[in-house]
């Protein structure tokens, strides 16, 4: 009778346990709540704002005074110019100059967003470039970050101010404005990121073997910051998106006639009382907007940041 033979198994084997199953990055990133929150928040502000033209179906700039001041709820018909009508969709009311407020908030999240992931994009790239210099040259180090603190002292408000004041106010002189006083605190960052991995065997190891400098950069260095960056990326996105409604409200943002979400709010302020509406709705866009972001800052930091992320994965 033919019998299988095992081998047994020794005390070691049976006291070692199996080993965890490991779990992409991806699919840790997704498992947490405040990333699918942020995401899925952020993904229906895309496509609005994506799909403004089809959403709306209004025109946010058409004037109608027989329609102005419609409070939410009011289902009124929105006359053109050509002698079309058109229903005020989902019912969020009209401003003082009877024009969609729904359609207006909807090309408003158009300039938000844009604006959010163009500083974004711009303040990590520039900062990521002088932080790596700082820190992988010293002697460029001391010169480099004393620039950087001296754009830090000066307030990042009153430094865009100033700048929309000299230039003549756009979306460019708006990127440009929010994302200079961002660039510092990322250049930081990666710069503290770089001091630490230069010191770590490899990287020294590369060096001795006379690795070319941006081989050592791309290989060893820049991808250990690429979670860090990712990560102050989102808190970049959700700053310069307030920032821009900041200064739209003040007045020194966005020219009036192109509706962002500091504009609606800014002709609404004078007729707060008797019709908040007009304020409060584009104030509710933005600041789910911005919890979005900073939401999905939050996750990605709890899940890509070893300090962050106790569980196993």
């Amino acid at each position: 009778m033919n019998e299988s033979i095992s081998r047994p198994t020794t005390s070691a084997e049976a006291a070692t346990p199996a080993a965890p199953r490991r779990v992409s990055t991806a699919r840790r990133v997704w498992r947490n709540g405040a990333v699918r929150f942020g995401a899925g928040v952020l993904g229906l502000l895309v496509f609005g704002a994506v799909a403004a033209p089809w959403l709306g179906t209004i025109n946010p700039t058409l004037i109608d005074p027989g329609s102005a001041n419609l409070l939410p709820g009011t289902r009124a018909e929105f006359m053109t110019l050509a002698g079309d009508s058109f229903q005020h969709w989902f019912a969020l009311g009209s401003d003082s100059l009877g024009r969609d407020i729904w359609s207006r908030v909807l090309y408003g999240a158009r300039v938000s967003l844009a604006v959010g992931g163009a500083v974004a994009v711009l303040a990590l790239a520039i900062g990521m470039l002088l932080g790596l210099t700082a820190g992988y040259f010293r002697r460029l180090d001391g010169a480099i970050m004393r620039v950087m603190d001296g754009v830090m002292a000066i307030p990042g408000i009153l430094f865009a101010i100033t700048l929309v004041a000299v230039w003549r106010p756009s979306l460019t002189t708006i990127i440009i404005a929010i994302a200079v006083p961002e660039i510092p605190r990322v250049a930081r960052l990666v710069r503290s990121v770089v001091l630490t991995i230069r010191e770590e065997p490899y990287v020294e190891a590369a060096i001795a073997l006379d690795t070319p400098t941006w081989k050592v950069l791309g290989r060893h260095i820049l991808p250990n910051a690429i979670a860090p960056l990712v990560i102050q990326g989102t808190y970049v996105c959700a700053a310069a998106i307030l920032v821009e409604a900041i200064l739209s409200f003040l007045g020194v943002g966005m020219p009036p006639e192109i509706p962002t979400w500091g504009n609606i709010m800014a002709e609404g302020r004078m007729q707060f009382t008797q019709y908040p509406h007009s304020v409060l709705i584009p104030g509710v866009f933005l600041a789910f907007t911005v919890l979005a972001v900073n939401l999905l800052g939050d996750g990605l930091r709890d899940t890509l940041d070893p300090k962050f992320n106790k569980r196993g994965g």
